[in-house]
């Protein structure tokens, strides 16, 4: 039996931590990860304890060496809002956040790490006519590395979404990994993910409570390990302006469910009711989820009850375990928990450059 090499990773942009628990599950040491936002950062420390966390703006970093010896792998997930299908009037070069991706590059000229991993959303294909997605991959060949592009859906991998994401693959020697297998025969649905969750009113805000029934499902299970009662319980209050909306709309409906008379300062919606139907979506049971994202702004709902997720319903599908904690108010862990990479995607990934070593 061949052994693989030990491989050590480093998290540039790291959030609350979806990357790096997908790479430390899928067998690579990660020493080192760089995350600026307070919030995140305490997130991030607490669930990962053995990495050595730099808390400040990337630009300010010097670069970090890899030990002789072992395999390197540069890896994170620059600022994406500005690629978002979600966010026209930032989708082009002129948006400074759309050029942190370039961080990326500064550590790997100085590093040369045997690998990089660079994620974000699909959206970057689409920005300022695809020339991100070019100089990216510019870049990759300037610095000696042979690369791919691989655009895959969370919900192939085992994660209850259906949320795509790219990712960037470059390798200094040697030839690049195959595209991840897919995980799963049948996609996990909602009501598998979530359904032994407690019931939860708008605005509850007891953090930890005890599970409401058990886990029939693989992914739940897997997901409570276990525990006996996990955190994160925690919903946003709501007006009653929006709770009467949220009664109108059916399991896979959206905002185009809402009486008009209840839309009157969403103007701009009413006079075009084809556009913008990622806004109040209540989920279905027996499906994935619709991307999680910003979820409070989207205003995603419960699939039965009246009431956005939870912070921990919104975690489960993205793969979070049931140990991970979210530090912050509120609003910081709902966008932690939208922003991450989901663990589930992140781990086949890196078994899949694992398994190329």
């Amino acid at each position: 039996m061949v052994r693989k090499p030990k491989i050590l990773g480093i998290d540039l942009f790291a959030g609350a931590g979806g990357l790096s628990l997908g790479a430390q599950l899928a067998g690579v040491d990660v020493t080192h990860a760089i995350e600026n936002h307070p919030a995140a950062a305490e997130t991030y420390r607490i669930n990962h304890p053995q990495t050595r966390l730099i808390d400040k703006d990337i630009r300010l970093v010097a670069p970090v060496n890899k030990k002789t010896g072992s395999l390197s792998i540069l890896f994170g997930g620059p600022p994406c809002q500005g690629f978002s299908t979600s966010n026209q009037r930032t989708r082009s070069t002129s948006n400074p956040r759309n050029w942190l991706f370039g961080e990326f590059f500064r550590f790997a000229r100085f590093g040369k790490p045997d690998w990089i991993v660079l994620e974000n959303v699909k959206g970057l294909r689409e920005t300022a006519q695809g020339q991100f997605e070019d100089m990216i991959l510019d870049e990759f060949h300037n610095l000696g590395y042979s690369s791919a592009v691989w655009s895959l859906c969370a919900a192939d991998y085992g994660v209850p979404q259906k949320r795509h994401r790219l990712f960037f693959i470059g390798r200094r020697r040697g030839n690049l990994p195959s595209l991840p297998k897919r995980g799963v025969t049948h996609p996990v649905t909602v009501r598998q993910a979530i359904a032994d969750l407690p019931r939860l009113a708008v605005g509850a805000d007891v953090d930890e409570l005890r599970y409401r029934i058990s886990a029939s499902h693989a992914y739940a299970k897997k997901m409570r390990g276990t525990r006996a009662s996990c955190t994160g319980h925690l919903v946003t209050t709501n007006n009653d302006l929006v709770l009467e909306r949220y009664r109108h709309i059916p399991p896979g409906g959206n905002w185009t469910d809402i009486p008009k008379r209840l839309m009157k300062n969403y103007t701009n919606l009413v006079d075009d009711r084809s556009r913008h139907t990622g806004i109040y979506r209540r989920l279905k049971w027996d499906e994935p989820s619709v991307v999680i994202g910003n979820y409070r702004k989207n205003m995603l709902i419960h699939p039965e009850q009246d009431r956005g997720l939870s912070v921990r319903e919104a975690a489960r599908l993205q793969s979070f375990p049931d140990r991970y904690a979210f530090l912050g108010s509120i609003g910081f862990q709902q966008q932690q928990v939208g922003n991450a990479v989901p663990p589930l995607l992140a781990e086949a990934v890196f078994r899949a450059i694992i398994d190329a070593c």
